[in-house]
């Protein structure tokens, strides 16, 4: 039995632009342009002609980029919007909590605002009365619940909203983004009362970027992109789907941005360097105009640089459990027995990651000629989200630079693991049966 159905619902909203602001009706009328204000190409379509169908006490996810219609089609399902066309259906009583301090008057006190809110979603003074220590106490707000809210922190107001959202005793929970302002004492207790609506068999209707909740806690799971559904179905399977999609555009925005530097960029110049290294050193500069460096006579050249998948792929944006291959085109102007090739790691702060070279592998170089190709193959990155800067180095065993190439190339780890530091070390937690957790996804 269905709590919510859409049935090809379709929001449009009008964009208004500055060189179509008239000052009043009458002189946009004078000048005829009122209608040419209202061109169709300046509308702007935030839900598509959407059909979906949530049935009662299911706990129902909704992902996607911002702009992607999540926050249009949980107003909609609430009442605060009202659809362009198509039609909407929901059997239950509703209780939203959509918009950071939405339906709080900042003037009066939390304790007015909880009277107020209280009537609005439908229950009597009575009931308020009933309930009223309960919010509070669940809001942790007793020593701020009689000044105004107007002196309320972002993560006060979330608490108060969520409090008096889930004890109004609704049969249909909404739930966009604001528990991303929550404290961290305060949002495993709203998840926990989550569950027990869960438990309770109540329907609930989720909006969140955080994919490792909406993972573990949703039964279903749609993905929004330009107001359109592109996927619905099982958490996992359709948060990998959206990931690999996020990926490929993180890849696309990274070309273009690496493309428009190197137009910007004045090609950088070679200079000798008496002595360097036998690993890339730490303290990478952050300066912009500084990122671009290479030095040495290039008695042995590095004339192309690629980054790759174990499979041969080249891109730019990897996950932390991906392998990564760093090709090295060289050419060396004539024959030499001293050579090492060389990599180093470095995060967005300058904090070398990893560095190795032939040399301190043992590695014994014996002769180069001509052209070549030089593969390092990197089983498992295993680094935390973020920016990361490579650096590849020929020289001699005594760090005499042949071609130093320092900070060059960029690439992403992008993942939805929240791990701190430098890299994500392979682990594993183990308890005695006295402390108990919960495993992500279970019951």
């Amino acid at each position: 039995m269905p709590a919510i159905e859409l049935d090809q619902v379709t929001r449009v909203y009008q964009k208004y632009s500055a060189r179509h602001r008239f000052q009043t009706f009458k002189s946009a009328l004078v000048k005829g342009d009122l209608f040419r204000s209202l061109r169709p190409d300046e509308l702007v379509v935030a839900l598509d002609n959407v059909s979906l169908r949530v049935d009662k006490g299911m706990t129902f996810g909704v992902i996607g980029e911002n702009g992607s219609g999540k926050s249009t089609l949980l107003k909609i399902i609430s009442g605060i919007a009202k659809p362009t066309s198509g039609r909407l259906a929901v059997k239950g009583k509703i209780s939203a909590l959509i918009e950071l301090g939405a339906g709080f008057h900042p003037e009066i006190s939390g304790r007015e605002n909880v009277f107020i809110n209280g009537i609005m979603l439908g229950l009597s003074k009575k009931e308020i009365v009933r309930k009223f220590d309960e919010i509070v106490q669940f809001a942790e707000l007793e020593e701020f619940i009689d000044a105004p809210v107007k002196t309320y922190s972002s993560g006060m107001y979330m608490r108060l909203g969520f409090s008096i959202a889930i004890n109004v005793n609704p049969e249909i929970l909404l739930i966009d983004e604001v528990l991303a302002v929550g404290d961290a004492a305060f949002v495993p207790k709203c998840l926990d009362r989550i569950d027990d609506f869960r438990r309770r068999k109540k329907t609930i209707l989720f909006v969140s970027h955080d994919l490792t909740t909406v993972t573990k806690i949703c039964d279903r799971v749609a993905w929004m992109k330009c107001g359109k559904i592109q996927m619905l179905g099982e958490p996992k399977r359709v948060v990998d789907a959206y990931l690999q999609d996020v990926a490929v555009q993180q890849e696309e925005d990274f070309q273009e941005r690496k493309a428009q530097a190197a137009v910007a960029a004045p090609e950088p110049a070679a200079a000798p360097v008496p002595e360097s290294p036998a690993v890339p050193p730490p303290g990478l500069p952050v300066e912009e105009e500084k990122r671009e460096q290479r030095w040495g006579k290039r008695e042995i050249e590095i004339r192309r640089v690629a980054l790759k998948t174990a499979q041969g792929e080249e891109k730019h944006v990897f996950h932390p459990d991906e392998g990564m291959v760093i090709e090295m085109d060289v050419a060396a102007q004539e024959p030499l027995k001293d050579f090492v090739f060389g990599i180093g790691i470095f995060n967005s702060q300058g904090i070398s990651c990893y560095g190795t070279n032939t040399d301190l592998e043992d590695l014994e170089s014996v002769a180069i000629s001509g052209a070549g190709r030089v593969t390092c193959r990197i089983e498992r990155l295993g680094l935390i989200n973020g920016t990361y800067y490579l650096d590849v180095a020929v020289h001699k065993r005594d760090g005499y630079p042949y071609d130093y190439h320092r900070n060059l190339y960029s690439f992403l780890v992008s993942s939805t693991l929240r791990d701190v530091g430098v890299v994500r070390l392979p682990h594993a937690w183990t308890f005695t049966p006295q402390i108990r957790f919960k495993a992500p996804g279970e019951k």
